[in-house]
């Protein structure tokens, strides 16, 4: 059915539907006349207050005090005619309220419900469906009003979400243009690389998610940011191909290097030296990369290994032949713990001297670590009897007993004098002289204890 006329979706019209005669948009609301002519009976009028249908099938709107053709339904009774309008209208009327149930939800922006406001405003105008066309059309005008102010909110809320992604992305470009301002040689290039990926991240994901920036700003910010991108991607460039001659270097060092201690196995153990001598200047020649400097070092590892497996090797054999030596140097400790006992200095001397002549005579022994713990013993029994001889000398020294006795006798003479001086203090019963002479007395006699005297 056309808005000329029209036929339900559910029903086909067994014969065509005659092409509909022109009417005018508006007809006025008939008024019955003062006579009515006996041959002229009235239009069959629906009781509906929205809607008509006349006889021939043709239905009317009301609009205020006019009606307004919508369509034909020549093909059914009245009450169908106008359920098929009506349901029309329902339809309309289902669409306002849908975007009055939007509005309140908030599941929309005022701005796309303002849109779509005003598409369903244009169908309802004129539309082709009995009911309160009236009613949607205010009922949109007072959603329309709200949608406004909402709008101006939004617009509010959009420019500010605006000026803070701005904000965002200028603070990312300056963090990538920073990066890009400092010194390649001190960059370190896999940290810096994983920084540069996150802020390339966070600006995709913020071109994704965050609000439209303005086109000039926006494509200024990415200008920015794809330039410093630039510089750093040539600068770690220049930088890897700077390492890879380095290493190239460092590589071809170590290769000579390998290949000298590799030389020096066949000399075994005194070839030890002049290895310590390779490794230090391996220590100096940089990296060769990892993979390079591992294989390199380990043929240079097992170079140094051979060397000290033949040192090993005849320092064990050292040690199985020191075997008899130790035994034999364990035998002498046991005579030199005669010497300790032994009063008579010269005689004790005398038989540590023979002691050590023995123990010189049996030679080195290995390992080292077993020769430092005898000769450790041994030494301890010569310190012990140095210190006897040392105090024996002392005592016995002419000058020192000669300076000795010269002392214990002044001692002496210092301390009849000062028992005089006791008595006379005592005897003037003088307290202050009497303490002065006592102490003075007493400590002479401990320097004479002191001196054996």
């Amino acid at each position: 059915m056309t808005d000329a006329t029209e036929t339900p979706a559910d029903e086909t019209p067994e014969v065509p539907t005659p092409a509909p005669v022109p009417t005018p948009a508006r007809i006025p609301v008939p008024r019955p006349p003062a006579t009515r002519p006996a041959v002229a009976p009235a239009p069959s009028v629906s009781a509906e207050p929205f809607g008509r249908v006349e006889d021939d099938g043709t239905v009317s709107v009301r609009e205020g005090d006019e009606w307004r053709v919508v369509g034909q339904y020549p093909d059914g009774t009245p009450a169908e005619a106008l359920a098929y309008f009506e349901r029309k209208y329902a339809d309309l009327a289902g669409e306002v309220t849908l975007l009055e149930t939007r509005h309140r939800s908030g599941g929309a922006s005022a701005s796309d419900l303002r849109s779509t406001s005003a598409t369903v405003r244009e169908r309802i105008v004129g539309a082709a469906a009995v009911g309160d066309l009236a009613a949607l059309v205010a009922r949109l005008d007072a959603l329309d009003a709200t949608l406004s102010e909402a709008s101006a909110e939004e617009a509010q809320a959009q420019r500010a979400a605006v000026d803070a992604a701005i904000a965002e992305r200028t603070a990312l470009v300056e963090s990538i243009e920073a990066i890009a301002a400092r010194d390649p040689k001190s960059i370190q290039w896999k940290q810096t690389s994983q920084e540069v990926t996150a802020l390339f991240e966070q600006w995709q994901s913020h071109q994704t998610t965050g609000p439209r920036l303005p086109k000039n700003t926006g494509q200024q910010l990415w200008k920015r940011f794809r330039d410093a991108r630039a510089t750093l991607d040539k600068h770690r460039r220049e930088f890897y191909a700077g390492l890879d001659e380095q290493h190239k270097s460092a590589r071809d060092t170590k290769a000579r290097l390998v290949d000298r201690a590799e030389a020096l196995v066949s000399r075994g153990e005194d070839a030890i030296g002049d290895y310590r001598s390779l490794l230090d200047q391996w220590k100096t020649s940089g990296r060769a990369g990892k993979k390079a400097d591992d294989a390199l070092w380990a043929r240079f590892k097992a170079a140094g290994d051979a060397l000290y497996a033949a040192r090993a090797g005849r320092e064990q054999a050292d040690a199985e032949a020191s075997k008899e030596k130790i035994e034999a140097k364990r035998a002498l400790l046991v005579e030199a713990a005669a010497v300790p006992k032994e009063k008579d200095n010269a005689k004790a001397r005398a038989l540590l001297t023979g002691i050590q002549r023995q123990w010189d005579e049996i030679g080195r022994i290995f390992p080292r670590e077993a020769e430092r713990s005898l000769d450790d013993e041994l030494r301890k029994i010569e310190q012990g009897l140095k210190s006897r001889e040392d105090a024996d000398w002392k005592a016995n020294n002419p000058e020192t007993k000669a300076r000795q006795n010269d002392m214990t006798s002044q001692l002496r003479d210092a301390i009849a004098g000062l028992e005089a001086d006791l008595e006379k203090a005592k005897a003037s019963k003088d307290k202050g002289a009497i303490a002065r002479a006592t102490d003075a007395l007493e400590a002479r006699k401990g320097w004479l204890k002191a001196l054996g005297g």
